[in-house]
C-alpha cells in the first residue's frame, strides 16, 4: 500500500467531556456491582490534508473491568481511567508539528502510552483504553473529512493501514482479505443476565421493583424484545450457580423458539484450568442443564488474566478432549495476545471497541490466518458490550461489529440504563430523528434502544461516518477537569 495515498492529519485540539449515569438497577459482573458511571466524551479537532474537521467518541468508565483490583476503591479506578485517556490525549497533541497518517499516530500513541503506563504500574488493557478513545475520534473525524463511512475508510488506501507494520505475524494480510464485502445490515442482540439479575419477577424483592416502562426481570425481556440469544453470567460457587442456571434454563426453555442460543461468562473466577474443568464436567452432569448446554457457543473468560495465558492452561486444555469453545475477553490486553491465545487452544477473543479499533483488526487478521493454517477448526471473534449507550459509543461499536460481519453481539445498556433519559431532550430527540431505525419514541416520551424479533437495524449506523450520524452538544456537560474539581468522583461512589 502507498504511503502517499494515505491521507494525512494533524490533531489540533482535545476535548474532554463528562455526563453521569446511574444504572436502573445494580449491573453485578465479576467483582463489581455497578450502580452509576462516568460517561467521558472525546471531541477531537483535526486538520485532515489542509482542512479542519471534528470527532467524537465516547465511553462508560466501568470500575473493576479493567484492572478487577479488589484492593482499589472505585474512585481510584476511576482515576486511573481517567488518567491514562488524559495522558493518550497530551500524547495525540504532542505530534502535531507535522501531518501524520492514521498509522503512524497510532503507532506513536502505542509506543508513548506503553512507556509511560510502565512507569506508573498501569496494565495493557488499562492503557489501551485511552488510546482507543482518541483513536475513535480521530477515526470519526477520518470518515467525516472523506466522505466514507467507517466499513469504506477501513478498506481504502486512504487510511493507510498496512497489517505487517501492525503485527510481524500479519505480513501480507489486508483488511480485505477476511471483512465481508458489506457490513451486516442488522445484528442479533445477545442478551446480558448479569449476576444479580432477577430471572422471574417474583425474584423482585418489593421496594426493587420498578415501574419505569421497561421489562426488568428476564421473564419480561424475553417477550418484549423477542430475544433468541444470551450471555449468561456464572460464578465460581457450584451449588448456587447450578441452581441459577437451572433457573435460566427453564426461563428460556419454555418462553424462546427452538432457535435459542447462549454464551456463558466466567468474569475470572477461576484460578486454575483444571479447576474450571472440574466445575464444568459437573454442570455437564446435570440434566437438568443439558438444554443450556446443548445450545451453548462458548464460554468466555472463566481463567483469571493473570493466569489466563499460561503454559499451564495449553497444557490443560491439549487434555481435555471434549472441552467447550473457550475464548478470552479481559485477558486480550495487548497487541498480539490473541494470537499466544489460539496457540494455547483458545478459539479466538472478543471485539470491544474499548480495546481498540486497529486491535480488532488485527485481532480478526491472527483469527483468519488461523482458519487458513487450521482448516475445519472453529475460531471466534465475539462481539461483547461494556455497557454501551448511545448515540456515540453503541453506535460506533455496532458499526465495527457490523464491519467484522460479526452475527451476534452482547447488549445490555438497553437493561441497565432506562433508554436515553439520562441526557437533555434534545439529544434524545437528535438521536431518534437521526436514527428512526435504531431508535423508537415510546408512549411516554423515551427513546429507547428498538429490539425487534431479537435484533437491531443497522441500517443508519452504515450509513453515518462512523456508526452515529448525531453530533450532539456537549456544552452543558462539564470538562474532565471542572467534573473532578467539582468532587464528581466522590458524588458518583457515594
Amino acid at each position: 500500500m502507498s504511503e502517499k495515498a494515505a491521507c494525512r492529519l494533524r490533531v489540533l485540539e482535545v476535548d474532554l467531556r463528562v455526563h453521569p449515569m446511574r444504572t436502573r438497577f445494580p449491573f453485578r459482573y465479576g467483582i463489581a456491582s455497578m450502580t452509576a458511571v462516568p460517561h467521558l466524551f472525546v471531541k477531537i479537532d483535526i486538520e485532515v490534508d489542509g482542512k479542519s474537521t471534528t470527532g467524537i467518541a465516547s465511553d462508560g468508565l466501568p470500575p473493576k473491568w479493567f484492572t478487577k483490583n479488589p484492593q482499589s476503591s472505585m474512585e481510584q479506578d476511576w482515576a486511573e481511567m481517567i488518567a491514562v485517556i488524559q495522558h493518550a490525549a497530551k500524547v495525540a497533541l504532542r505530534y502535531n508539528a507535522s501531518p501524520l497518517t492514521y498509522l503512524d499516530l497510532w503507532q506513536q500513541l502505542k509506543e508513548d502510552q506503553a512507556h509511560w503506563a510502565a512507569q506508573h504500574g498501569h496494565p495493557p488493557l488499562l492503557w489501551n483504553f485511552g488510546i482507543s478513545l482518541v483513536e475513535r475520534a480521530i477515526l470519526d473525524a477520518l470518515c467525516k473529512a472523506t466522505g466514507m463511512p467507517l466499513h469504506r475508510l477501513v478498506k481504502s488506501e486512504e487510511l493507510g493501514v498496512d497489517l505487517g507494520e501492525v503485527h510481524p505475524a500479519l505480513e501480507g494480510i489486508r483488511p480485505a482479505d477476511y471483512l465481508p464485502e458489506s457490513p451486516l445490515p442488522s445484528i442479533r442482540v445477545r442478551h446480558t443476565v448479569g449476576l444479580a439479575d432477577p430471572i422471574r419477577v417474583e425474584d423482585i424483592p418489593a421496594g426493587e421493583r420498578l415501574q419505569d416502562g421497561l421489562p426488568q426481570a428476564l421473564e419480561e425481556c424475553i417477550p418484549a424484545y423477542g430475544l433468541r440469544c444470551f450471555k449468561i453470567k456464572f460464578g465460581n460457587d457450584l451449588s448456587s450457580d447450578r441452581a441459577r442456571l437451572r433457573a435460566i434454563s427453564e426461563t428460556l426453555t419454555s418462553l424462546c423458539a427452538d432457535d435459542w442460543q447462549i454464551t456463558l461468562d466466567g468474569n475470572e473466577f477461576f484460578h486454575d484450568m483444571s479447576a474450571f474443568r472440574s466445575y464444568f464436567e459437573e454442570l455437564q452432569r446435570d440434566a437438568a442443564l443439558r438444554p443450556l448446554l446443548d445450545r451453548m457457543l462458548w464460554v468466555e473468560q472463566p481463567m483469571h488474566r493473570d493466569q489466563a495465558l499460561s503454559d499451564a492452561v495449553g497444557v490443560t486444555l491439549r487434555d481435555w478432549k471434549d472441552a467447550p469453545t473457550l475464548i478470552i475477553d479481559e485477558s486480550d490486553g495487548s497487541l498480539g495476545d490473541a494470537q499466544r491465545a489460539l496457540h494455547l487452544g483458545y478459539a479466538g477473543t472478543s471485539h470491544k471497541n474499548c480495546k481498540g479499533v486497529l486491535k480488532g483488526l488485527a485481532n480478526a487478521g491472527f483469527i483468519h490466518r488461523h482458519r487458513l493454517e487450521h482448516p475445519g477448526e472453529k475460531f471466534v471473534i465475539s462481539g461483547e458490550d461494556l455497557v454501551n449507550v448511545g448515540p456515540i459509543a453503541l453506535l460506533q461499536d455496532l458499526a465495527m461489529q457490523a464491519l467484522l460481519g460479526v452475527p451476534h453481539v452482547e447488549r445490555n445498556g438497553h437493561h441497565y440504563f432506562r433508554g436515553l433519559n439520562m441526557y437533555p431532550p434534545e439529544i434524545s430527540q437528535q438521536t431518534a430523528e437521526a436514527h428512526p431505525d435504531l431508535y423508537a419514541t415510546l408512549p411516554d416520551g423515551l427513546t429507547a434502544l428498538n429490539i425487534t424479533k431479537g435484533e437491531l437495524s443497522l441500517r443508519t449506523v452504515n450509513e453515518a461516518p462512523f456508526g452515529s450520524k448525531v453530533v450532539p452538544d456537549l456544552s452543558s456537560f462539564p470538562t474532565l477537569k471542572e467534573w473532578i474539581y467539582q468532587g464528581g468522583l466522590q458524588a458518583l461512589e457515594g
